[in-house]
């Protein structure tokens, strides 16, 4: 009796030499994944740096010269195209670099090279604002133009012989109290504005640098742009209010007269 004999069994492949190659396909797939992660966070730094430089710039608020309306340590954000296209009202909140001589000298103290470096590159997308301590925030009271004075018998600040209600943003000593401890009575220049801090009675803003060279003014060319968003903390944010409808009926600016 015969019997057929099975046909021997198909041996596994032999592995070859070098098994690192099986695994090739694998070591290739995470170098792709973390190039396009690199590439999709250059792609965010480049976009928020533009975003940055045209588009809208965060603050941090130093001092209590806007209160109630801004606070210390809050947070804003300003749009830096809206205005360019548009030109800024009575009303607005604006962010200035100073024009010379309003702020005091401030060194900074001198910081790790990592520290400088890291709020270098946080600066760069917008999440921090190293230079806001040059910076100042205060409200346009007069555009170019405008004739200014402080203040009428009800207390009133008058733009273009228009007395403008502010009782409902500015802080002042009490409910009596004039719009500015100080008179003024100026006329805008072109080019510039005359800008007024909501904390009234204390606030270092254009009627207390009539002494500078720039008489107290603000060039147009200085503005950064008009704060509108509080960002930080969060129980504070929300949208600005320029309180535009105060200046309602204040008239355009007569034409100026050259000889004045």
């Amino acid at each position: 009796m015969t019997t057929e004999k099975s046909a021997p069994a198909e041996s596994a492949p032999t592995p070859r030499s070098g098994g690192a190659a099986a695994i090739q396909p694998r070591k290739r797939g995470w170098v792709v994944f973390l190039r396009d992660v690199v590439v999709i966070i250059l792609i965010a730094v480049v976009v928020s740096f533009l975003v940055k430089t045209f588009l809208v710039r965060s603050f941090y608020i130093p001092s209590g010269s806007m209160e109630d309306t801004l606070l210390i340590n809050d947070r804003i954000l300003v749009d830096e195209i809206t205005p360019r296209f548009g030109g800024y009202e009575r009303g607005d909140i604006v962010v200035f670099q100073d024009p010379g001589g309003w702020l005091p000298p401030n060194p900074a103290p001198p910081r790790p090279p990592i520290v400088e470096a890291g709020e270098w590159v946080l600066s760069l997308v917008g999440l921090a604002a190293p230079d806001s301590d040059d910076h100042l925030v205060k409200r346009i009271i007069g555009l170019p133009g405008d004739h200014v004075v402080c203040c009428n018998a009800a207390g009133q600040i008058t733009v273009n012989d228009v007395p403008v209600d502010e009782s409902d943003y500015i802080e002042v000593p009490s409910t009596d109290a004039a719009a500015s401890g100080d008179p003024f009575d100026v006329v805008v220049p072109d080019g510039s504005l005359w800008v007024l801090g909501d904390n009234r009675y204390r606030s270092k803003d254009s009627r207390y640098n009539t002494d500078q060279p720039g008489k107290g003014f603000v060039p147009l060319d200085n503005v950064v742009g008009r704060a509108f968003l509080v960002t930080w903390p969060l129980d504070r944010f929300g949208m600005l209010d320029f309180h535009h409808d105060v200046f309602g009926s204040v008239p355009s600016p007569e034409p100026q007269d050259a000889s004045r």
